[in-house]
């Protein structure tokens, strides 16, 4: 089963550990590939050159969707370059 792959900063993590799923990078993959995200989804977590394993939670705290990832099991990949010139 392929997990969707989503967009997030992994910067952008509450004091939980768990990164935020609200930014626009994120948004505009959930959108383009129709995801509705529920607790306990499987997703793959990437940024820039980064990609981990996340489960869906949804924070009542902060009302906002996340995705609990293991720090230690982040991955260096290499980065897709787009050349629109070609």
């Amino acid at each position: 089963m392929n997990k969707p792959k989503v967009f997030a900063d992994f910067h952008n993590a509450d004091a939980k550990g768990r990164v935020r799923l609200n930014c626009a990078g994120t948004e505009a993959d959930i959108k383009r590939q129709n995801i509705v995200l529920q607790d306990g989804q499987l997703l793959i977590i990437y940024s820039e050159e980064l990609e981990a394993a996340g489960v869906v939670h949804y924070s009542e705290e902060e009302r906002l969707w996340t995705a609990v990832i293991d720090w230690s099991a982040i991955q260096e990949v290499e980065p897709v370059i787009s050349d629109a010139r070609t």
